[in-house]
């Protein structure tokens, strides 16, 4: 059979990543598989299952008028019939859709194709951004408009950024319009909190099934390093790690600060790893700060380094780097919003209340006391063959009901 994934890259990063591993996944089992993508470099899959959607400038295109007509996804629309053509030829058996937003494609075009040819489609939706009139996410501002119908839209200047129009009612009806529009579409979430927002909105109509992100227990695992003399972190502190693909207030940023004023510097050491330039520069002495990295093996060290791994974020749809961290028998303390508390058990983690730094500081000890085995099997509940086996199973569930 022909599978046909979509989004918006290519083996790099967590979705792009996801996106390789069933990739693999499918051609082990015998089927042909292509990702269709548009940023940067297709990585971990050969040139020939892949297709690019969009380039560089058409990127840019949609991205720049999108800034002013706040009309992302709109956009790309010859590019987009030009991929149909190519979905006619190449005669996918299922479609399994992920991230659509990153101005690459034409969500109008691409869904009143799917609603004429009936494909079965699997939608992975990675955050919250198909089912409201704007944002990606909306659980750090309080905004509930999406459960009726989005207007005046508070986080316009937030991803994906307009500085000029707010067009929120017409995307939310639009986006209702189109993305009802199938007859055979199976929702996915990484979490059971996300399909209990979608079983809120406009996509309720549609089944949905919550797949967590699959972790590599053969690639994240407790290692020895040197991470500790690298960044100059006594041997008698207790480290304290947080990860981020970008720090911001959702992100827990200013809390972290505020820990680390009230810690003992001589005990603790906050090591926090994501973060910008601009970032770095307003980080106290007490914090050492640590740039984004695409290494894997890099993150293992550090992960494997810490004794305590903090998630004080506001806002996530699962939490992959709290998983990760249990997979490298590292403990978590953790905030009790959005997605991530359903990460880490009563046997490897704390939950506390979001913005309580000061429980978050008490449970520092108690978290300590938690162990590294207890880690390990908490993080086996997101072993990725297990999680993408039950992806084939979804497949095949969705073809015969085809």
């Amino acid at each position: 059979m022909n599978f046909l994934l979509i989004n918006a890259v290519c083996g790099r990063g967590s979705t792009g990543r996801i996106c390789a591993d069933l990739h693999d996944m499918l051609v082990a089992k015998g089927h042909r598989a292509v990702i269709a993508y548009a940023h940067g470099k297709a990585t971990r899959v050969p040139l020939e299952d892949t297709y690019r959607i969009n380039g560089q400038r058409g990127y840019y295109i949609h991205n720049a008028i999108s800034r002013f007509t706040d009309r992302a996804g709109f956009y790309s629309t010859n590019v987009t019939y030009k991929f149909i053509k190519f979905i006619e030829a190449y005669k996918p058996d299922l479609i399994h859709l992920h991230n659509l937003h990153g101005y690459y494609i034409n969500v109008k075009v691409l869904f009143n194709y799917l609603s004429k040819k009936k494909i079965p489609v699997v939608w992975t939706l990675h955050d919250c951004w198909a089912f409201t009139g704007h944002c990606s996410h909306y659980s750090y501002s309080g905004c509930d408009k999406w459960l009726s119908e989005c207007h005046d839209c508070q986080l316009i200047k937030d991803y994906p950024q307009s500085i000029l129009l707010d067009r929120s009612r017409k995307n939310f009806i639009e986006k209702r319009s189109l993305f009802t529009s199938l007859q055979n579409m199976h929702i996915t979430t990484p979490s059971n909190w996300l399909s209990s927002q979608v079983e809120k909105s406009f996509l309720k109509k549609y089944p949905v099934t919550a797949i967590y992100n699959g972790i590599d227990l053969s690639t994240f695992k407790p290692v020895k390093s040197n991470v500790r003399e690298k960044y100059g972190i006594a041997r008698d502190k207790y480290m304290l790690l947080a990860v981020a693909n970008e720090w911001g207030p959702r992100k827990g940023f200013s809390d972290l600060l505020n820990l680390s004023s009230k810690l003992d510097h001589s005990k603790y050491q906050i090591v926090m790893v994501g973060l910008s330039k601009k970032n770095i520069a307003l980080l106290p002495q007490s914090v050492i700060g640590i740039e984004r990295t695409e290494s894997l093996d890099e993150l293992v060290r550090l992960y494997s380094s810490a004794d305590i791994f903090l998630n004080p974020s506001y806002e996530e749809t699962m939490g992959m780097v709290t998983a990760e961290a249990l997979a490298c028998g590292t403990p978590v303390i953790t905030y009790n919003k959005t997605a991530v508390p359903e990460v880490a058990d009563v046997n490897s983690g704390i939950v506390v209340s979001a913005g309580d730094v000061d429980a978050m500081l008490a449970s520092i000890p108690v978290a300590m006391k938690l162990s590294g085995e207890a880690c390990r099997n908490r993080a086996m509940e997101f072993e990725l063959d297990q999680q993408y086996k039950k992806y084939y199973q979804l497949y095949l569930s969705c073809l015969i009901q085809h």
